[in-house]
């Protein structure tokens, strides 16, 4: 029985200077050993660890996973003298865990560290841009290079800054009637000249389209009249042939002719009798 207890004693007493000694990391945390308060080694890969243990050597973990930072909406100047309500956020890492343990030791500590650089950072440039640049032409661009010098701010203190973006960009009540009234009026501006230019290119169509229909009815008219009038000769030059051909008979159709139009009921005709209109009436050749 005392055997038994004594190899359970002696056990827990093992697992307890176990858990002094060894440690874990897993693989979404980094590590800093200290060392009586001093760094001794910074351990980024997951497994099983062996110290000293305390008070000798202490363990800090720090996340190296991707964290974000979400600023309260501030207000910025831009180029043409606006204020915009900017409200943005980052993204960003631990990279180098020593040289965060040293200069900023807590994750607050680099919040409020990180809100010191974004907001410096995009107050400088977007002070460099007009409203336009910033709400909808340029931003993409703007934000790159807010990023970029925003990391490269943050390297001192062991932090990588990833992305820095507008999560939304207002206008302070008091400005926001004024600039859409001005907006509208562009726009309005831009409308009328839009329609201005279509009435004048419609303008030139309609001209260009009229001048091709009178062309073309002239033309036709032309080529109407040249073909009329080749008709009018074959049919004159038919009769005349025709005419040549029977010149008694065509002499007794056109009296005939005449008769009927000139001779209708109680028409009273007064002539010598021996004239050509008579003839036929008198039995002359």
């Amino acid at each position: 029985m005392r055997t038994a207890v004594s190899l359970v004693v002696v056990l827990v007493i093992a697992l307890f200077g176990a858990n002094l000694v060894f440690f874990t990391v897993n693989e979404i945390e980094q590590v800093v050993v200290t060392q009586f308060g001093k760094p001794k080694r910074v351990i980024t890969e997951p497994g099983l660890y062996m110290k000293l243990p305390d008070p000798f050597q202490r363990t800090t973990s720090f996340d190296k996973r991707l964290l974000e930072y979400d600023s309260n909406p501030d207000p910025i100047y831009t180029q043409d003298k606006k204020i915009l309500l900017l409200d943005n956020y980052a993204r960003w890492r631990i990279v180098d865990a020593l040289v965060f343990m040293r200069a900023l030791r807590t994750v607050d500590e680099a919040l409020a560290r990180l809100d010191d650089i974004v907001y410096s950072e995009l107050r400088k440039e977007l002070g460099q841009h007009e409203l336009i640049e910033v709400v909808a032409t340029n931003r993409e661009p703007i934000m790159e290079l807010v990023t970029q010098r925003a990391n490269e701010a943050a390297k001192v203190f062991g932090l990588e800054i990833v992305d820095v973006r507008v999560k939304r960009a207002d206008l302070p009540p008091e400005n926001e009637s004024a600039v859409y009234e001005r907006m509208r009026a562009e726009r309005d501006r831009e409308a009328k000249g839009y329609r201005s230019e279509g009435e004048e290119q419609a303008l030139k169509i309609r001209a260009e389209t009229d001048l091709q229909a009178a062309t073309i009815q002239a033309e036709a008219y032309e080529r109407a009249q040249g073909i009329r009038g080749e008709g009018d000769a074959t049919a004159l030059a038919t009769y005349a042939a025709a005419y040549k051909k029977a010149a008694d008979f065509y002499q007794f159709t056109r009296t005939l002719e005449a008769y009927e139009a000139a001779l209708k009921e109680k028409t009273v005709i007064v002539q010598p009798a021996d004239t050509d209109f008579f003839k036929y009436l008198l039995g002359r050749p």
